[in-house]
């Protein structure tokens, strides 16, 4: 009888088991998806502006994306995800869902954009969009200007941010080269992946507010002085027109850095470097950490491959270490805002004119969504584009009798 009891037991600890771990794995099977951006057109045909094509057509397909993590990352270190701040939830569900895009900023990205004033998002342009970027920067490279006049030099001589010396090379023009070679740098301005992003953190009807191009180190080459941040990190003043606010979960940065990395920046390469959590700082720094003479330990490089995007708060301190590869660091910058708000004002014609649009060529093979962000600024209720999750573009309007009253009064359709 105690033979027939320890088998018994023996066999009902064992379905015991078997029916635990299939519990368990049913439980991870039914994780729910990240939503996709599925194209449909808006009810409300009269206020939605209809594509010709999907505006997000270009970059839909996510087939050839590198092995390497999709995931969030605020730190350069090779270590635990527990010390670094990495996201491993979000890196597994990116890669379950490699042929679609989020259409939120999730809970991770607000958690860690408003705990360090940047993000990291990765595998924002494939490989083949790198090497069109350089392809079209190799033909443009004559035209490239450095920063080589004394008045220019973004770095005290002798600090971790000036390098060997040689200068910064920028490059501008990127949205005026043509369809061809300007494709993938416009695709920057409402690309499937960062419109959640830019929702999450300027608001609907966001926009571009400085001309964007591209800046390039050779070895050595000088970095820049850490600047920025709410609380000027030199003077001490207060930056309005670079604030940073979260209330009741919404998130708004007055002007939003956007670095697109166009080689990988390794740990230890130098290149852009910023401050963790100085967007909420109320002093300033102390002396020498401005140039990273002193206090270095709290500033960051975070570590970036190609086609990886930062986005940073200009509320939150940073600059750019000195360039210590082989290769050539190039990365294209552009800055955005919320709808009515303007930092730059290149969208000003400097003709007689004064009308407030781009230079000509800006417009050009634009889709509806990436005509929207070149809008000036103004509230989103007077007529303003907004992009869709589905990529689609719709106006944002009051009343009928309301803009037929301001007729009335103003003379003008917008008062």
């Amino acid at each position: 009888m105690p033979f027939y009891r320890g088998k018994t037991l023996s066999l009902f600890m064992l379905l015991l088991h078997v029916s635990r771990r299939t519990v368990f794995t049913t439980a991870f099977s039914t994780l729910p998806a990240l939503p996709s951006f599925n194209i449909q057109r808006s009810s409300r045909a009269s206020s939605t502006i209809a594509s010709r094509k999907n505006p997000f057509s270009h970059c839909q397909s996510r087939s050839s994306i590198s092995a390497r993590s999709s995931s969030l990352s605020v730190s350069t270190l090779s270590v635990p995800s527990s010390a670094t701040n990495q996201t491993d939830s979000f890196s597994t569900m990116a890669e379950m869902q490699a042929n679609h895009f989020p259409t939120e900023m999730s809970q991770a990205e607000r958690y860690l954009f408003d705990l360090n004033g940047f993000l990291v998002v990765r595998n924002v342009l494939t490989p083949d969009e790198v090497a069109a970027c350089h392809a079209a920067i190799d033909q443009h490279m004559n035209d490239a200007v450095a920063r080589e006049d004394p008045a220019l030099r973004n770095a005290v001589q002798g600090s971790p941010m000036y390098g060997a010396g040689p200068p910064r090379l920028d490059l501008g023009g990127i949205f005026e080269w043509g369809e061809e070679q300007s494709k993938v740098f416009k695709s920057i301005l409402a690309h499937p992946r960062l419109v959640p992003l830019f929702h999450g953190l300027l608001g609907k009807g966001y926009r571009l507010d400085h001309i964007p191009f591209v800046l390039m180190n050779n070895k050595g080459g000088e970095g820049f002085q850490l600047h920025g941040g709410t609380v000027d990190c030199t003077s001490g003043e207060y930056n309005h027109h670079l604030a940073y606010t979260c209330h009741n979960g919404n998130i708004r940065s007055a002007l939003l850095g956007c670095n697109v990395m166009l080689v990988d920046h390794n740990p230890g390469d130098g290149g852009f470097c910023v401050v963790p959590g100085s967007h909420k700082s109320n002093f300033k720094m102390p002396p020498g950490m401005v140039d990273g003479l002193a206090h270095s330990e709290y500033i960051m490089q975070p570590a970036t491959k190609a086609g990886d995007v930062v986005l940073f708060s200009e509320g939150t301190v940073h600059g750019a270490m000195g360039w210590t590869s082989d290769r050539q660091r190039r990365c294209a910058l552009y800055r955005f805002a919320p709808a009515t708000m303007a930092y730059g004002r290149s969208y000003f014609q400097e003709d007689a004119s004064r009308s407030t649009s781009w230079p000509s060529k800006f417009y050009d093979d634009l889709n509806d969504a990436q005509k929207a962000v070149l809008e000036p600024p103004y509230a989103n209720r007077l007529d303003r584009p907004n992009i869709n999750a589905d990529g689609s573009v719709e106006l944002t309007q009051r009343s009928e009798r309301k803009r037929r009253h301001d007729k009335e009064v103003f003379k003008t359709k917008y008062f």
